[in-house]
C-alpha cells in the first residue's frame, strides 16, 4: 500500500453462511421446494451439464479473457476476497467480455461461472466490482442457474405451443410464476453482494451507475432512492396495471427498485444481524422447513401488499376493509343467532 491509498477496510468474514442468509423469502420457498426434488436436480443438472454448459464456457474461453493472477490481477483479487468473505470455498472461474452492454451473468450447473462485460470493468471503482462480484457469487451458491434454465424451457415450449389457447394459458402461468421468482433471485444476489463488499453506499452507486450508463457525477443518492418510493406509490390504477405488464415479461427488476429494495433490507435491520453473526449456517440446509418457507413467502408477500403505496394495492385493501367493515355491521344487527332461525 502506498502513502496516497487508504488503509483496507476490514470486513467480515461470514464462516459457514447459508445461501438461506440472503435469499428473499420469495425466492427461498421457491428454492427450499426444488432442492428437495433429488430426481428433478439431479436430471436438469445432467441434461444441461452434457451440452449448454459446456459450450457456454468454449465460448467464452475462446472469446473472452479469463481472469487469473496474471489477467486482470486486481478483478481475480477482488473475486478471492468477495468469495472469501461469503466463504465460497471453490472458486468459480471468472471472465472479461468485450460489451458495451452493463451486465453480469453467471453461467453453468455443476461449475458454474461468472462473465462480466467490460463496461462494467470499465466503469465501476473496486467497491463497486466487489458488489457484483458479490452478487454473481450469491446466483452461484444459491443455485439460480438451475431454475433460470428449467425457465428458459418452458418460455422455448410456451413460444412453441402458442397456437394451443387452452394448454398456452397454463404454460403461460408458470412462466409468470417463475419470471416473479427470478426477479425475487436478484433481490437475493443484490443482498449477498452487499455482504460481500459491506458498503451500502457502494452497492447504491451500481444501481445508479447502471440506471444512468455510469455518470455518477450528476445524480444524488437521496433524490435516486427517492425514485423508487415515487415508482412504487406513483400514479393511480392505470399505472399499476402498467407496471403489471411492463414486469410481466422481464427477468429482472428496475434499477431503481433494487436499490429501494435493498434500503428496506437494510433498514429491516437482517443484514447487521447477519454481520454480528445472527445467520443459518450450511450444514443446516438438509434441515430446511418446506412448510416454514412457504409460510415465510407468504408473509413476505402479505407484508408487501400491506405496507405498498401502489395504487393498486390500497385500492384492494380499502376494499378488504369495507367487507370487513360491512361483515361487522351485519353482525352487530343481526346476531348468527337470530340468522339462523330465519
Amino acid at each position: 500500500m502506498t502513502a496516497d491509498q487508504p488503509p483496507a477496510r476490514r470486513r467480515v468474514t461470514l464462516t459457514d453462511i447459508s445461501s438461506r442468509a440472503w435469499e428473499h423469502p420469495a425466492d427461498q420457498g421457491a428454492l427450499v421446494a426444488l432442492r428437495k426434488l433429488k430426481g428433478f436436480d439431479f436430471l436438469l443438472r445432467k441434461m444441461t451439464g452434457m451440452f449448454n454448459e459446456r459450450a457456454f464456457r468454449l465460448r467464452f474461453l475462446g472469446s473472452a479473457v479469463r481472469v487469473d493472477e496474471r489477467q486482470f490481477a486486481d478483478l481475480h483479487r477482488l473475486l478471492t476476497e468477495a468469495a472469501a468473505v461469503l466463504d465460497v470455498r471453490e472458486l468459480p472461474e471468472l471472465y472479461v467480455a468485450n460489451s458495451p452492454l452493463w451486465n453480469a451473468v453467471t453461467v453453468g450447473i455443476d461449475k458454474p461461472f461468472i462473465v462480466l462485460n467490460s463496461a462494467l470493468v470499465n466503469g465501476l471503482d473496486e467497491d463497486e466490482l466487489r458488489f457484483v462480484l458479490g452478487h454473481e457469487l450469491g446466483h452461484a451458491a444459491s443455485g439460480h442457474a438451475l431454475y433460470r434454465t428449467l425457465l428458459l424451457w418452458l418460455m422455448q415450449v410456451s413460444g412453441a405451443l402458442s397456437w394451443l389457447p387452452i394448454g398456452n394459458l397454463g404454460l403461460r402461468a408458470i412462466v409468470a410464476a417463475l419470471t416473479e421468482w427470478q426477479r425475487k433471485s436478484e433481490l437475493s444476489a443484490d443482498r449477498a453482494g452487499l455482504l460481500s463488499t459491506q458498503d451500502p453506499a457502494a452497492a447504491l452507486r451500481v444501481n445508479m451507475k447502471t440506471a444512468s450508463g455510469g455518470n455518477l457525477a450528476q445524480l444524488d443518492s437521496t433524490a435516486f432512492l427517492a425514485q423508487g418510493s415515487e415508482y412504487e406509490a406513483s400514479g393511480d390504477l392505470r399505472d399499476s396495471l402498467l407496471k403489471l405488464m411492463l414486469l410481466e415479461a422481464s427477468t429482472h427488476p428496475f434499477p431503481v427498485v433494487r436499490a429501494h429494495e435493498l434500503r428496506r433490507w437494510v433498514d429491516g435491520g437482517d443484514y447487521v444481524a447477519i454481520l454480528g453473526g445472527a445467520y443459518p449456517r450450511r450444514q443446516d440446509d438438509d434441515k430446511a422447513s418446506l412448510s416454514q418457507a412457504a409460510k415465510d413467502a407468504a408473509a413476505s408477500y402479505a407484508e408487501s401488499f400491506r405496507t405498498s403505496q401502489d395504487p393498486l394495492a390500497k385500492l384492494l385493501r380499502d376494499l378488504g376493509e369495507g367487507v370487513g367493515n360491512a361483515k361487522a355491521w351485519i353482525s352487530t344487527r343481526f346476531p348468527r343467532s337470530r340468522r339462523d332461525d330465519d
